[in-house]
């Protein structure tokens, strides 16, 4: 059996070559950081499409039901890896005009795109008709929105389940205060203007508890809930719902300490889950889709950056600084997440100081990683963080006029941009200089 690359700290195709250095899809990563600069995004085409088809095969082998995956496009929306994932088989998840639009220019078609959001713009929403995107309705306003459109539009309900799960509070959304979904409490006059509003061809429920998830008995809880409501939909509002989406969540490695459950063991967990709550409803199983971005990315990307300076303060810690931080990942100082990293030009020699690895932007909160064991560093050496590949780029910003790094695409021995790298000339490009203050 495979893999689960959520479960690997590196790429599945990472390993040594006989220089010494870390080689990803088959490309020195040493060489690539000379070769396209750095800081520098390398994502591992392999680990992307193996687990694409993990939760593919996962729903064929565990569920006896119809079941469609979506990349949550929020975790890295771009043209090369929407294109990615919709080459398995996978449709778009969206929360935004430009992530939806970027899927459609990428060539995913309106059957497997999805949009969800808390407070969607007219626009967004129009947009979405125009494509022939499913709509997550998120509240009442939208609700409204979409019934006094006079035209056909197809939707799914978001509601909060109330189910809690251990994770970061910023990330998690399926416990009742959350700025997500319709709450309980609202779902019968939901019901009852959705069954009374014959352009709004609802076709399900929508749930998400939340990311970076490592427990199983959360979703179990959620399939539960979301069976009942089906019911009382059927039932008493006549709604036959055939689409029943419980988002994503499975947590990836960031740190060996992490453990989180297979992509295989998550998607039998859901499975089963539904199959258990909607019999015992006496339901028809419906179509299963799930939102999985941070499981299908996050693994596969390593972000390669070039030692700079270092700094000893004594008896307390060493600096060593890097070319990039806070503008090209802001989780550390975000979320405070944690993350592990390399030395590529020398992989294995003996891990002998202890550093803190910060980054180059003006502020003391830059730091990517506090007190890891690495080998003793040089300036010029590539020093790899893992597991970058999920809410570093899509979260980047200019802050300290940072240009954003570039990607590269690896994939047997090849490598091949599929993001520039922005200059100096794109960061004034939106600039505008008033008449009356140009010399």
């Amino acid at each position: 059996m495979s893999l689960s690359p959520n479960q690997q700290l590196l790429p599945l195709t990472a390993q040594t070559n006989p220089d010494g250095h870390l080689e990803i899809g088959g490309c020195d990563v040493v060489q690539l950081a000379h070769t396209y600069g750095t800081p520098l995004y390398i994502v591992d085409e392999w680990t992307v499409r193996t687990a694409c088809q993990q939760y593919r095969e996962g729903f064929r082998q565990y569920y006896q039901g119809d079941a469609l995956v979506l990349y949550a496009s929020k975790a890295w929306s771009c043209l090369a890896l929407c294109a990615l994932v919709h080459s398995e088989g996978l449709g778009i998840d969206a929360v935004s005009y430009g992530e939806l639009y970027t899927a459609v220019q990428a060539g995913i078609t309106g059957d497997r795109l999805y949009l969800h959001g808390n407070n969607k713009s007219l626009a967004e929403i129009e947009y979405a008709l125009s494509v022939g995107a499913t709509i997550v309705v998120d509240n009442w306003q939208e609700l409204k929105i979409l019934a006094s459109l006079n035209q056909p539009v197809r939707l799914l309900l978001r509601l909060t389940p109330g189910i809690e799960c251990h994770t970061h509070e910023y990330i998690r959304t399926g416990h009742l205060d959350s700025k997500f979904g319709f709450d309980p409490t609202e779902i019968e006059q939901v019901f009852a203007l959705v069954s009374h509003s014959p352009h709004l061809n609802c076709v399900g429920l929508h749930a998400h508890i939340g990311s970076q998830i490592f427990e199983l008995q959360p979703y179990r809880d959620t399939a539960q809930v979301m069976a009942q409501w089906f019911s009382l939909a059927r039932h008493k509002y006549q709604l036959l719902f055939t689409e029943l989406n419980l988002g994503g969540g499975l947590g990836i490695c960031y740190t060996e300490t992490d453990d989180p459950p297979s992509i295989r063991e998550w998607v039998q967990a859901v499975s089963e889950s539904v199959t258990t709550a909607f019999q015992g409803q006496g339901l028809p199983l419906p179509r299963l889709l799930c939102e999985p971005g941070r499981s299908i990315i996050g693994n596969a990307c390593v972000t390669a950056y070039t030692v700079g300076s270092t700094k000893t303060v004594p008896g307390i810690r060493t600096y060593v600084a890097v070319d990039g931080g806070m503008s090209d990942n802001p989780r550390p100082i975000t979320y405070q997440a944690r993350y592990s990293a390399v030395i590529a030009d020398h992989l294995h020699a003996p891990l002998t100081q202890t550093v803190t690895i910060a980054g180059k932007h003006c502020e003391s909160g830059d730091i990517l990683i506090k007190d890891i064991a690495l080998p003793e560093c040089h300036v010029g050496d590539t020093l790899v963080v893992l597991a970058t590949g999920a809410y570093n780029y899509s979260m980047a910003s200019n802050y300290n006029r940072m240009p954003r790094p570039a990607g590269v695409l690896v994939s047997q021995g090849h490598s091949e941009l599929f993001l520039r790298r922005e200059t100096p000339e794109d960061l004034v490009r939106q600039d505008c200089l008033p008449h009356r203050l140009r010399l």
